[in-house]
């Protein structure tokens, strides 16, 4: 991990408390140094298994190559990885999980609207697609809303479970759970 000044490790810290009381289960820091982007994960994008793909400014191939997303996250020197566990029924509980999701993108939008307040230059990433606007604007015109666009964690090619162990976060949070991952990327002072 990079070394860390006193000013990072206290910005870290309060990114960590503000995710906690926004209502993550868990936040952990990477060093964006040892982030790996896997083309067999994009891969999954391409085959389309979320229906996302090609239809939003969040997903590829809007987010652009992975290379490019290696360079943006290259930009800034630690990531926040973010979960939150949600209960289920049982493992079919399909209604739950699309709910869980939903109130997971929310939560997303409350952290982006909690950190403005103290952090200027960084980029979120979330689970998925974006559903922010009934019918997105892409390919055809420009996004609209590119200040609350979360590029898909996915989509970058990241493999979540990696990310979890590197954070020190769970990946899995038993049974009857979903639990949904988001990043903040930012610099340190």
């Amino acid at each position: 991990m990079k070394k860390q000044n006193t000013e990072a490790a206290a910005l870290i810290g309060r990114l960590k408390e503000t995710a906690l009381k926004t209502g993550f289960s868990e936040a952990g820091v990477i060093d964006t140094a040892g982030l790996r982007f896997y083309p067999e994960i994009r891969a999954i994008c391409e085959k389309n298994t979320c229906r996302s793909y090609n239809t939003c400014w969040a997903c590829p191939p809007a987010t652009g190559t992975l290379e490019e997303c290696r360079q943006r996250c290259e930009q800034y020197d630690f990531m926040l990885l973010l979960n939150c566990r949600y209960d289920m029924k049982n493992s079919f509980d399909i209604q739950t999980m699309l709910e869980s999701m939903t109130r997971f993108k929310k939560l997303m939008e409350q952290f982006d609207q909690n950190i403005r307040e103290f952090l200027d230059s960084y980029q979120i990433l979330s689970n998925e697609g974006c559903g922010k606007c009934k019918s997105c604007t892409w390919p055809d015109a420009p996004c609209r809303f590119p200040d609350r666009l979360y590029h898909s964690i996915e989509g970058y090619g990241f493999q979540i479970s990696e990310l979890a162990k590197a954070a020190g976060i769970r990946y899995h949070n038993g049974q009857n759970t979903i639990t949904y991952f988001g990043a903040l990327l930012f610099c340190a002072p």
